[in-house]
């Protein structure tokens, strides 16, 4: 009953701090307005209590202590442009308790269970690689509806520089024309540009934002193109192409090699299932993998070589186009 409440008031506290990491500080830009909009509304000086810092600043949690823990950590910034790049409104300090919860309290169930530490720490690991998997799913999975989306942009700057329109206004189109996440990420590529940045800064950041071989495709001939001059138009359009042309050739090197990436899941997720369909059916022979050394030892072979196998078929069925 103890180990019980004990879980319990755990949990309870956590997803309290998960909320409290997750409410983005709305009460600091509310203040940040009010000061602003009294600033702008009166000529009177505000007070050295009064003032903010308005400036641009990237908080990675909404708890301060934690906040200021987390910029000293160098894989922090990482993590910040992982869940951008995802189009995740989390933050990098939600991310980490996300990550702690989902791999402490499973491994401590488990190990209640079972009374196996190495077990134990292998559930918890799993567990905690949920978050991520999702950030990064969240992530691919934007990247992708950008790759299939850029050559209809190309092709809509074509026809606004064709038109007579500058690269800027070309980019700008394309901005309020495309959805999302074309129309994002071009948009803030036209507001650096349009700010005072560089265009080859500011077509970098972008590059960076979302880094695919399409996209800096198309920066490098923009940035070539106004180096040595020629037409724009004819050079955004040969890119569009080209693009098409290895979108295509990508596809069907995906359907030439799904066989393998099935055979992968299945000789990884295989032994999973049916460690769990036996232990269902018979708990006290399965239950010596966990209780005897030479099981545990088996059990933490298994895992290894698993994981092995499954990256071996990966690098063998991901081909670079």
């Amino acid at each position: 009953m103890l180990i019980a409440v004990l879980v319990f008031v755990g949990v309870f506290a956590v997803i309290g701090l998960l909320l409290f990491a997750f409410a983005g500080g709305s009460g600091d830009s509310k203040q940040t307005l009010a000061h602003l909009q009294a600033a702008l509304s009166t000529n009177a000086p505000i007070s050295g209590e009064q003032a903010i810092d308005v400036r641009k600043t990237e908080r990675f949690s909404a708890i301060p202590w934690m906040n200021r823990r987390l910029q000293n950590v160098e894989i922090v910034p990482r993590l910040g442009m992982l869940l951008r790049q995802a189009n995740l409104n989390w933050t990098v300090g939600g991310l980490i308790l996300m990550v702690a919860t989902a791999t402490v309290i499973p491994a401590y169930l488990v190990y209640l269970r079972t009374e196996a530490l190495i077990f134990g720490v292998i559930v918890g690991l799993v567990c905690g690689y949920l978050p991520i998997g999702y950030v990064l799913y969240r992530r691919t999975k934007r990247f992708n509806a950008f790759e299939e989306s850029l050559p209809e942009a190309l092709d809509l700057m074509v026809s606004g520089l064709r038109a007579g329109h500058s690269l800027v206004a070309a980019l700008r189109l394309v901005a309020h024309e495309a959805a999302d996440p074309i129309g994002t990420e071009f948009r803030l590529c036209f507001e650096e540009q349009n700010y005072g940045l560089e265009l080859r800064t500011a077509l970098e950041n972008m590059v960076t934002r979302v880094p695919l071989q399409d996209l800096r495709i198309m920066a490098t001939a923009v940035l070539i193109q106004k180096e040595s001059g020629g037409n724009l138009a004819e050079v955004l359009e040969k890119t569009s192409q080209v693009i098409r042309e290895r979108f295509k050739m990508k596809r069907q090197v995906r359907v030439h090699t799904a066989q393998g990436r099935l055979t992968g899941w299945i000789l990884s997720l295989l032994p999973l299932a049916l460690g769990c369909g036996l232990y269902l059916i018979d708990p006290k022979t399965m239950s010596i993998l966990w209780t005897r050394k030479i099981g545990q030892e088996l059990l933490a072979l298994s895992v290894v070589m698993t994981i092995v196998g499954g990256l071996v078929i990966r690098k063998i069925v991901n081909m670079e186009v």
